[in-house]
């Protein structure tokens, strides 16, 4: 089963508007599977949600985190058990608190990388100075709520183009909650999982293979067939709440390689195959699904990357 996850939410624990308990109310109602509580510089609320998760017996399921709020960026922590100090954060070399972080067992990713900074929001933009992108697990690609253009097509092309370089990287997506707003067409992440498995191991398997997907509402999913030298191309639906399609409009799948991009017309109904020929044999493949055209405004998913 696909597990719809919201992983970037904040309370009243740090500068959100909802107490925990508020929280999880609002995603339940939203059909939420698991979120992630990432309130910044602060683990307060870890201990508010458990206990209200175990005393209310509630379905959903909780990944417990952090953002890191500095002047020069912010990073998102899952599966942040224990607080990791940052004091001495240093915008040359974050891979110091990429490592101590990880060291805790957390996965480590940059959020929101291109957003405005200063003097709009100073630090929201990722100004740290990277130097090996091996030392960081993934990239938040869409923070929905930031300007599509200017931030976060700037985040999916920086994301593809590390991949393409061969570098082991996820992504993720978040609403960045503060508050009780609209999730209407907005884009979830979503990972493979069972009903009653644990979210944090999930997560960290979905992350570690870069098996994640972002969608507004379905999912593009591959078959790959080696043997016949094909890859079999189909349109999962999620149920989730809000999305907004009209059956007139057709389906794309596009698929960028370091050559190029492929692009067919798919359906819900008549899968898309691919031939490995038509690809060019290339090892790396970065599908995504568009209704009407594919314009970034018409982006429905992003697969994980298909490795040959």
């Amino acid at each position: 089963m696909y597990k719809r996850l919201e992983l970037h939410n904040h309370t009243t624990e740090s500068d959100g508007s909802l107490t925990p308990a508020a929280l999880i109310d609002f995603l339940q109602k939203d059909k939420v599977d698991a979120f992630a509580i990432t309130d910044h510089n602060t683990i307060s609320g870890h201990g508010k949600i458990k206990e209200f998760l175990i005393k209310n017996s509630s379905p959903i399921s909780c990944i417990y985190g952090m953002e890191y709020t500095t002047y020069y960026g912010h990073i998102l922590c899952f599966n942040l058990t224990e607080y990791v100090p940052w004091e001495n954060i240093n915008i040359h070399k974050p891979e110091l608190l990429f490592a101590a972080a990880r060291e805790k067992g957390a996965l480590v990713g940059v959020a929101h990388p291109f957003s405005y900074g200063h003097p709009f929001a100073r630090g929201c933009r990722f100004d740290m100075e990277i130097h090996d992108f091996n030392s960081f697990d993934f990239i938040e690609i869409f923070n929905n709520l930031e300007p599509l253009h200017e931030v976060n097509e700037r985040g999916l092309i920086w994301w593809e183009e590390l991949v393409l370089k061969g570098y082991p990287l996820a992504f993720t997506c978040g609403m960045d909650l503060h508050g009780s707003w609209d999730m209407s067409n907005h884009y979830a992440t979503y990972i493979e999982g069972t009903l009653d498995g644990d979210i944090s191991e999930e997560l960290e398997t979905a992350i570690r293979h870069q098996r994640t997907w972002i969608s507004r509402g379905p999912l593009l999913v591959a078959a790959v067939e080696k043997e016949k030298e094909d890859i079999t191309f189909t349109i999962a639906d999620t149920g989730k709440p809000g999305y907004l399609h009209e059956d007139s409009d057709p389906y794309y799948l596009s698929i960028r390689t370091k050559k190029g991009i492929l692009t067919k017309e798919i359906s819900v109904r008549i899968p898309a195959v691919v031939t490995l020929k038509e690809l060019e044999y290339e090892p790396i493949l970065l599908p995504k699904l568009y209704h009407k055209d594919t314009r970034i405004e018409n982006l429905i998913a992003v697969a994980p990357a298909i490795k040959l």
